[in-house]
Parts: structure tokens; C-alpha cells; sequence
């Protein structure tokens, strides 16, 4: 089996795009259960972010990511 699984990651601490696909890829797992490799992957500045922000709301967060990542887009 195979499966496309979708992360948002919110980089607070500015590792960038290269740093998180390390890091994801890096990770070991127990009895190396699964061993995952970023295929493609995308960004978007967020701007300022505060608590506020509609994607850290539970009630706006889904559509917020639907509209910095609209389906079909190019990255």
C-alpha cells in the first residue's frame, strides 16, 4: 500500500522548506514501521502571525488552507 498524506506545518522557528523535509525524512521509527520521503511540497507567507491568525482557529483554519493552497495550483 501507498498513501498521500497532507501536512501543514506552520515553520515558527524558520527551519524552511530543505529543513523540514529533512527533518520528516530523518525521523526513525519503531521497527521502521514507515519511512517517509516528501515528494513535492509548497509555501506561502503567512505574514505576520498571531493567535489570532485564521489558521491557528478551529472554526476558519480548513478554509483558510483551502485558500493559501487552492486545489490545482502549481507550486
Amino acid at each position: 500500500m501507498a498513501y498521500k498524506i497532507t501536512l501543514l506545518i506552520i515553520d515558527h522557528d524558520e527551519v524552511g522548506e530543505d529543513g523540514i523535509k529533512e527533518h520528516i525524512e530523518s525521523v526513525r521509527y519503531p521497527n521502521h514501521c514507515i519511512n517517509p520521503r516528501v515528494q513535492s511540497s509548497e509555501g506561502v507567507d503567512l505574514g505576520e502571525w498571531d493567535d489570532d491568525h485564521p489558521l491557528n482557529q478551529l472554526d476558519t483554519a480548513e478554509e483558510e488552507f483551502a485558500r493559501l493552497f487552492p486545489q490545482g495550483r502549481k507550486p
